[in-house]
């Protein structure tokens, strides 16, 4: 497996509010701030195609969107080419996906790119007129020297996760097999098996997990992660808990959403072998202020291992960043425009205002526009 590398610029063009967004830069840590309907949730969309379409499910994510013309940007009578080139270390991977008259996507061209010390600049073209991405088979392969290789296994290691699901029914509280634990999965439904394969392997780390999850929830003591064993002879576990002072095992029902969620967001921020990128939509939803201000720590945190992308709508959030972490998100004749902003320019306004201030007075930008 190639280096996993981060995403240094994204360019979207024709996919859904994002009409035209050209060479947006990403840091370590990226906090993205906007209106309600702006087009934050579309850019965490995009994540998500992306990790279908190389895991060859483009067309699956195509029809549960309800057709390339809900994906395509205003319709496909004014977009007939949705296009994205991301970057990534020395690496690019480019796509043109078009439309089809069963509602599907066709790429028009899928390329990689590389840019190394001896071959200098050079891409590689997989071809076109195919209904799935080629690049896990040329990862398969080992194909041009390893370049697929390369991009396969940052793309691949991008991960969306979103917790907001905390209804009876959500996987987190349900039975799981034992042995789904390669990875936090983004929603978190194996968590149970990902935290029992860490105290397992990484004690350190998973009382890591443990300890932070204390700092919030303070009559947490600890998780009871028991397999059981079915007739079928395959191991399921289910994700219990136990209060301080007490050997009696709780449901995960038992357990507040916003307790919930925490769990999830300081396991996928502490796992000892973190995706090389995570996307977060908002968050913050649910939680209690001091948790929110333990979040900020534990983002911050994350992003000295790991590229953190977030989406968020809270003013205390906002305020345990500085402007040169945010990205303005608004909509501008009605497409989605990303401003990446510098604390340079609102030196003076910080003499006097926090951060979230001057984003509600609209200083920053990403208010709603009349």
């Amino acid at each position: 497996m190639g280096k996993l590398n981060p995403i240094n610029n994204l360019t979207i063009q024709g996919f859904k509010s994002i009409e035209d967004l050209r060479k947006l830069r990403l840091d370590s840590l990226n906090i993205l701030i906007g209106a309600n309907g702006v087009g934050k949730s579309n850019f965490v969309s995009y994540f998500s195609m992306l990790s279908e379409m190389i895991a060859e499910r483009l067309q699956v994510w195509t029809s549960k969107q309800g057709g390339a013309d809900r994906v395509l940007s205003y319709g496909i009578k004014e977009t007939n080419v949705f296009s994205s080139y991301v970057e990534f270390g020395i690496n690019g991977y480019k796509f043109d996906l078009e439309p089809t008259v069963d509602g599907g996507f066709t790429f028009a061209r899928e390329a990689l790119f590389f840019d190394g010390p001896f071959y200098g600049k050079d891409w590689t073209e997989l071809g076109a007129g195919h209904s799935e991405a080629k690049l896990k088979d040329k990862y398969e392969q080992g194909y041009n020297g390893g370049v697929a290789d390369y991009c396969y296994s940052s793309i691949s290691s991008w991960r969306v996760y979103h917790f907001h699901d905390t209804s009876i029914t959500a996987g987190v509280k349900r039975l799981g097999e034992l042995h789904d634990n390669k990875y936090l999965r983004s929603d978190a439904s194996n968590l149970a098996a990902f935290l029992y394969s860490l105290k397992r392997d990484n004690k350190e780390a998973y009382d890591k997990i443990v300890k932070t999850i204390r700092l919030a929830i303070p009559f947490f003591d600890d998780f009871v992660l028991d397999p059981k064993k079915l007739a079928s002879e395959e191991e399921q576990i289910r994700l219990l808990w136990k209060q301080k002072d007490s050997d009696y095992a709780l449901w995960p029902s038992q357990l507040s959403d916003g307790s919930i969620r925490f769990i999830c967001l300081v396991t996928a921020l502490l796992q000892p072998k973190p995706p090389s990128t995570i996307i977060i939509d908002e968050p913050e939803l649910g939680l209690h202020p001091y948790a929110i201000s333990l979040l900020a720590g534990l983002l911050r945190s994350a992003s000295k291992r790991m590229q953190v992308i977030v989406s968020t709508q809270s003013a205390p959030l906002v305020d345990e960043f500085s402007i040169d972490d945010l990205i303005v998100v608004e909509r501008e004749k009605g497409a989605t425009v990303f401003k990446r902003l510098s604390e340079d320019d609102f030196v003076n306004w910080l003499n006097d205002y926090t951060v979230s201030e001057l984003w509600q007075k609209n200083i920053l930008g990403g208010r709603p526009k009349k």
